[in-house]
C-alpha cells in the first residue's frame, strides 16, 4: 500500500519547510519517505531534499509565461492542466514506489483547493492508483492577529475540505512564533497569547467574531458588515468542521503528534502483512555479553 499526504493551504503558511521536516522526522524513524513536488514556480532551493518527483521536469510556470503570455495565476492554471493532460507521466514517475510514504508539496494559490477541478481530479487519478491519501490545509498562526481575517482562512479551509473530498487535518503552522504565556520576556513576532486565547482560534470559537476585546468593532459602523459577520459565525456553528493541530517545528513532540494524527488518519499500516523476523546468528548476542 502506497500513502500520499497532499500539503495544502495559501502562500507563505509553511508547506514546504513543513515537507523538509516531515520527510526527515520519516525517516529517522526509519520510515522510507519521499518529496514529490508539484509547483511549477517552486525555485531551487525550495527543498533540503531533491524531489523525488518535480512537475517542474513537466512544466514550469516560468517556460509558460514566456511562451504563452500569460500572468502567473492564469499560467499556473495551464500548468495544472498540462499536468491532468499528461497523467500517464505521473503514473510513470509514481511506479517506482512500493509501501513508500509521499509527501506532496502543493502551490500556495488557494482557488487550486477551493473551486478549481484539478486537485480533485488529480486525488482520484491516484486513489485509482491505489494510493491513500490524505490532506493536510497549513494556516500560519499570523492570521491570529486579525479575527476578521482568521475566520476568512477558517473558511478557505472549510471550502478545500468540501472541494477534495479526502480525509483532512487542519494546522495552525509556525507556533513557535506565539507564545502562551504572559511570563515569557521576548516579544513574538505574532503575539502574545494565553492558553484559552489560542484554544478558541485551535477549535475555532465564532463568538470571536461577536465578542471585540480591541474596540476596533467601534469604528466598522457598516450594519452590513456586522450582518456578514453574524452570518458567517451562524455557517461556522452549524457545520462545525474544521479544528486545527499546533504546529511549532522547534518542537519534536509537537511534530510527532502531527504525524501520528496523519497516520491515524490514512490508517497507515493497517493494511500491512506481519513481517517475519530475521534469522538469528551467534554475532546478534555480541552486545548482551
Amino acid at each position: 500500500m502506497r500513502y500520499a499526504v497532499l500539503v495544502t493551504g495559501p502562500a507563505g503558511a509553511g508547506k514546504s519547510t513543513f515537507s523538509t521536516a516531515f520527510a526527515t522526522h520519516l525517516r529517522v524513524s526509519k520510515r522510507t519517505a519521499h518529496i514529490v513536488n508539484l509547483d511549477p514556480a517552486a525555485t531551487g532551493d525550495a527543498f533540503e531534499y531533491q524531489p523525488a518527483i518535480d512537475i517542474r521536469e513537466l512544466v514550469t510556470l516560468d517556460d509558460v509565461m514566456g511562451e504563452m503570455n500569460m500572468g502567473p495565476n492564469g499560467g499556473l492554471v495551464y500548468c495544472f492542466e498540462y499536468l491532468l493532460q499528461n497523467m500517464d507521466w505521473l503514473e510513470e514517475e509514481l511506479g517506482g514506489f512500493d509501501d513508500d510514504y509521499l509527501i506532496i508539496d502543493c502551490p500556495g494559490q488557494i482557488e487550486l483547493y477551493t473551486h478549481h477541478p484539478f486537485l480533485p481530479q488529480l486525488v482520484r487519478n491516484l486513489q485509482r492508483m491505489s494510493i491513500r491519501i490524505c490532506a493536510v490545509y497549513l494556516l500560519e498562526s499570523q492570521f491570529m492577529e486579525d479575527r476578521y481575517k482568521f475566520f476568512s482562512g477558517v473558511l478557505s479551509a472549510m471550502s478545500a475540505m468540501v472541494n477534495l473530498e479526502v480525509p483532512w487535518i487542519n494546522i495552525m503552522s509556525k507556533m513557535d512564533l506565539v507564545s502562551g504565556s504572559s511570563s515569557d520576556t521576548f516579544e513574538p513576532r505574532n503575539g502574545k497569547r494565553g492558553k484559552r486565547d489560542i484554544a478558541r482560534y485551535l477549535d475555532p470559537d465564532p463568538m470571536l467574531l461577536v465578542a471585540a476585546r480591541d474596540g476596533r468593532d467601534q469604528q466598522r459602523g457598516n450594519s452590513r458588515f456586522h450582518d456578514l459577520n453574524r452570518a458567517i459565525v451562524q455557517l461556522i456553528e452549524d457545520h462545525p468542521l474544521v479544528s486545527f493541530l499546533p504546529l511549532d517545528l522547534t518542537s519534536t513532540d509537537s511534530l510527532e503528534t502531527v504525524v501520528s494524527h496523519i497516520d491515524f488518519t490514512m490508517q497507515y499500516g493497517e493494511d500491512e502483512e506481519p513481517k517475519e523476523p530475521h534469522d538469528l546468528d551467534e554475532g546478534d548476542f555480541t552486545d548482551m555479553e
